[in-house]
């Protein structure tokens, strides 16, 4: 096991992967930029290195700096957290060429999974089903008008190197087509530096539904159940559930052992994400996150298994040490992002947090790295808690996670709880009647009504 991380992160992720340190005895290195001297997972930390000034690129993007930090510290392994550099494969390859260990996949999964194209193509390969559309990139205009001929309007025009839903634009006619090509490739050439796009067949009312896998060394590869990320707003998720309120027993295991023979046969080590649209009983691969998620709380609820502290043994070697049956569910978990946003025009909300009254009781989990008194800073991501639940029905934990956001306060700057209560409130939300398109419709007819 390793004696010493550093934490190449920040906000509530790097105080996550502290606390999966300390319980395992390991000796932590903080990061951070000017903005963040004061961030609690600074002021826990065993030492912390400041990497560079707020703007990212200068410091949590800053591969030199991070490295630096690393090895004036001793620190052995270094953890990425999510976002930032930890899907970034030649990060990823510069910490083992510095003698440390990346915990995550080696840098040739992601490499291979971060570009969509080649992720489809791998996972076709390996017997997993896809969403129609082109087999790679599409070369001309032409080329996309006789693909869409085939599958079918509506189509979804995608950036090959997209994420967060930057460089994906809907054509429902042929008439359209030409003005999401367009759009589509300066998007992603402003984002990503890279203009080019495929082609999928776009769903009306799918479902986003991702599995949790973890892989060891030695070629053992287990799920651990999906997750329902189907309430997003411009494709930003808000709210994720475990398990989904649509997925039977039958199907998880199904989906689940088509993904975990594909990836053992990938030989693919560490936590990873593959990311489905599901409609009408068919699951659709869309990408793969070679990563820890934001919504990993959930899973973790429901099979009580800490999964930093798996990320970490796996990376110093260990084997699994259990199989598929071993895993068990139980209960059903909710999880609300709480992001420091205006609820109603989700403008981002920094500043000082004046009062932090965060809620408790049996079941209750708040992932946040927040305090009375610190100033939340206008650089970075607006995510500042999670509030997750669990509870022995879905029925019982939304009626807990009502509970919970009514007692949860922050003073002093504006978050999107109110908009959570109200989607509690919601008959549909309750029955469990939604897909991706649902809360960017709710939320626009909550603001006009």
């Amino acid at each position: 096991m390793f004696s010493k991380i550093l934490i190449a992160n920040r906000g509530e992720i790097a105080l996550r992967v502290l606390r999966a340190c300390q319980e395992l005895g390991i000796k932590t290195v903080a990061v951070h930029s000017t903005a963040d001297s004061k961030a609690m997972h600074v002021r826990l930390a065993d030492e912390s290195v400041c990497i560079g000034p707020p703007a990212s690129c200068d410091s949590y993007l800053n591969m030199a700096a991070i490295l630096s930090a690393a090895t004036i510290t001793g620190a052995e392994a270094i953890h990425p957290g999510y976002g930032f550099l930890s899907e970034n494969a030649e990060f990823a390859k510069s910490v083992e060429e510095h003698g440390m260990v990346f915990i995550g996949p080696t840098p040739q999964h992601i490499r291979m999974m971060g570009d969509k194209i080649t992720a489809k193509a791998t996972m076709k390969n390996f017997g997993v089903p896809l969403v129609p559309g082109s087999d790679g990139k599409l070369e001309s205009l032409e080329e996309a008008y006789e693909v869409a001929k085939t599958i079918g309007y509506p189509v979804l025009i995608k950036a090959v190197a997209g994420g967060g839903g930057r460089g994906m634009k809907v054509a429902r006619t042929a008439k359209e087509l030409s003005e999401a090509w367009e759009m589509a490739r300066t998007e992603a050439r402003s984002a990503f530096n890279n203009d080019s796009v495929y082609i999928e067949k776009y769903m009306d009312r799918p479902r986003h539904i991702e599995l949790q896998i973890l892989g060891d060394n030695y070629g053992n590869v287990v799920h651990f159940g999906e997750r329902d990320c189907s309430l997003q707003r411009r494709h930003q998720k808000l709210l994720e559930e475990a398990g989904s309120p649509v997925i039977t027993e039958e199907q998880r295991h199904t989906i689940g052992k088509i993904a975990t023979d594909a990836l053992a046969r990938m030989g693919y080590r560490n936590a990873g994400t593959l990311e489905f649209l599901y409609q009408d009983g068919q699951f659709c691969f869309i990408e793969m996150n070679t990563r820890l998620q934001v919504e990993h709380p959930v899973t973790e609820m429901i099979c009580n298994i800490d999964l930093v502290h798996e990320q970490i043994r796996l990376a110093a070697g260990e084997k699994l040490g259990y199989t598929q049956k071993d895993i068990t569910f139980s209960g059903h978990a909710i999880e609300c992002r709480i992001n420091a946003e205006d609820p109603i025009t989700f403008v981002p909300s920094p500043g000082k947090v004046t009062i932090y009254h965060p809620p408790g009781g049996i079941g209750v989990r708040i992932d946040s790295a927040l305090y009375s008194g610190y100033q939340v800073p206008p650089f970075y991501d607006s995510m500042v808690a999670k509030l997750i639940v669990h509870a022995p029905t879905r029925a019982q934990a939304i009626e807990r996670m009502r509970r919970a956001l009514n007692e949860f306060v922050v003073g002093g700057i504006k978050t999107v709880i109110p908009l959570h209560q109200h989607i509690l409130e919601d008959s549909a939300f309750q029955k469990g009647d939604y897909s991706i398109h649902w809360l960017e419709q709710f939320t626009t007819r909550t603001h006009t009504s």
